[in-house]
């Protein structure tokens, strides 16, 4: 109860949200004597970026958690509403649906919070689909005190977020899908904080997705296989704000981008290989030093008051060192799948934060199976630092699989 406490202590106080469950260690760029150290960039100190609804980010389903959460550019499936909707044109089942359950920060002794996905498509044609999703994030229960221990007020905070998508062929080999979603956030309800005027409230705000997605199939050295690239720009919404304040936080927008290539290696096995890079589109926090009056800033600049296109175009230049940290911000993820006859999967993948930004690096582990129109699959992370609050993370995801109908008009269109 102590830790998850804290947890939301943090996240209602509206400081860093992104970094609960990041594997970071914030070093000071200050000295005991509040003097600025090591300002050259060599061995800069940690910039975690910090955003409102963080479990937007977070890996709702098993595959790609068993892949180092890539999905950009892999084969489509039932959640790929929210890794590329753009993929949906491209699923090969007339109708899809899948649900997903994540136990989260177990490793912290906390036992009530958990991520529910829920998520679904149907083709309306052979050239275009329609998805649906559901992302709900429970944080249990909580028991707010004041500062001298005292209880006044239990509550159970919870996050969601409401998608809609469309996706189209544009050719035989390239589709694009829009996404709209509703996303609400309620961490404490109506609070007053204790010796304040401030008044806490729900979060709510609406943000879009714009996916596409390529894919052909080639041969390589006489065997069959398929190469495929997938870009999404997702959470391109307005500021969200906890209190009836001003103060408002972006949402994570990200830019995330894909290759996979899959290749069969005989009449029953094939193996794919997929890499996505991720970097957030929100202003990268400057150095600052504290004085006995106010912050200075020494580095970098202030873009939290940006307004949202001057976030996301200003997350490319803003960062207090330079190009070499924008680079630096750029998350990659590395995976295989090996598929057996189409009904038995075996994953792996390795999840690469840079140590300035995060610090996140952990290795993933899955498997899943399908029979018919039924599938299951599961997921296990293993960090490479230990006490990492991720350590020991299982995803399980169910899916449900309609064969594909036939229509007269998707034949004319073949031919």
């Amino acid at each position: 109860m102590t830790k998850k406490f804290l947890f939301l202590t943090v996240i209602i106080s509206e400081f860093v949200i992104y970094s609960v469950y990041a594997q970071s260690t914030n070093f000071t760029p200050v000295d005991n004597n509040g003097n600025p150290i090591d300002l050259t960039g060599k061995h800069p100190s940690a910039q975690v970026i910090t955003t409102a609804v963080p479990f937007l980010t977070i890996s709702p389903d098993a595959r790609a958690g068993g892949m180092a959460d890539v999905g950009a550019a892999t084969s489509p499936d039932a959640n790929a509403v929210y890794w590329n909707a753009a993929k949906l044109a491209f699923a090969d089942k007339d109708m899809a649906a899948s649900i997903s359950y994540t136990p989260w920060l177990r490793k912290l002794g906390i036992n009530d919070m958990s991520l529910s996905y829920l998520s679904g498509y149907k083709k309306l044609s052979k050239q275009e689909a329609i998805g649906v999703s559901l992302n709900y994030f429970n944080m249990g229960s909580i028991t707010f005190t004041d500062q001298n221990g005292n209880a006044y007020q239990d509550f159970k905070p919870k996050e969601y977020a409401v998608s809609v998508t469309y996706s189209r062929k544009l050719s035989k080999y390239f589709s694009v899908a829009p996404t709209i979603k509703y996303i609400y956030s309620n961490l404490s309800g109506n609070l007053t904080i204790p010796g304040s005027t401030t008044v806490t409230r729900p979060a709510n705000g609406a943000a879009v997705d714009l996916a596409a997605f390529y894919t052909r199939d080639t041969k390589t050295s006489g065997m069959d296989s398929k190469i495929s690239f997938g870009a999404i720009i997702s959470n391109v919404g307005s500021k969200m704000s906890y209190t009836t304040g001003t103060t408002k936080d972006f949402i994570p927008t990200n830019l995330k981008v894909g290759l996979s290539y899959q290749i069969q290696t005989d009449q029953y096995s094939k193996v794919i290989f997929s890499v996505d890079a991720n970097k957030l589109m929100v202003p990268t926090p400057p150095i600052k030093v504290a004085t006995s009056t106010s912050d200075s800033i020494v580095k970098g600049r202030d873009d939290s008051n940006a307004g949202l296109i001057g976030g996301i175009v200003g997350s490319f230049t803003d960062a207090p060192f330079g190009f070499r940290q924008e680079l630096r911000e750029i998350i990659l993820s590395y995976a295989i799948e090996y598929w057996y006859n189409d009904l038995l999967a075996i994953r792996g993948g390795f999840f690469d934060e840079n140590k300035y930004t995060g610090n996140r690096k952990y290795f993933t582990l899955g498997c899943g199976i399908r029979y018919q129109s039924f599938g299951i699959d599961f997921a296990y992370l293993l960090p490479m630092a230990q006490n990492n609050p991720l350590a020991e993370t299982l995803r399980f995801t169910l899916h449900f699989d309609f064969k594909s109908k036939v229509r007269q008009e998707d034949i004319l269109i073949e031919e």
